[in-house]
């Protein structure tokens, strides 16, 4: 593994979002919610998530994600991605969303 420098990290725009809405990605080639993410002083940004193995699309509403928010945009399926909801895969290769135990700002940056 390669190492990084403490500015390397601090580029990255990892912020706390809440999710408002999730909807199915019917463009997508891989089962995908259409996400709207409150980042607070950032505003309201969509993410194409594909984190439909564990979870149902009304049970994301009011959950708190961790987003990598600057990223350019990109088209995916249809849908314009302006943000990274981050997760890692379990052991059978479905996405666990990253998230938090206590309630936390929208748009607080992780230190």
């Amino acid at each position: 593994m390669s190492t990084i420098e403490w500015d390397d990290f601090q580029r990255v725009e990892l912020r706390v979002g809440t999710i408002l809405s999730a909807a199915p990605n019917a463009k997508a080639i891989k089962p995908a919610y259409v996400l709207e993410v409150d980042l607070g002083e950032l505003g309201v940004k969509t993410s194409s998530a594909q984190v439909t193995a564990h979870y149902e699309a009304e049970e994301l509403v009011g959950r708190q994600v961790l987003c990598v928010c600057n990223f350019a945009p990109k088209r995916i399926a249809g849908v314009r991605s302006e943000i990274l909801v981050t997760g890692v895969h379990d052991d059978d290769n479905k996405v666990v969303l990253a998230s938090f135990d206590k309630p936390l700002p929208n748009g607080a940056r992780l230190a």
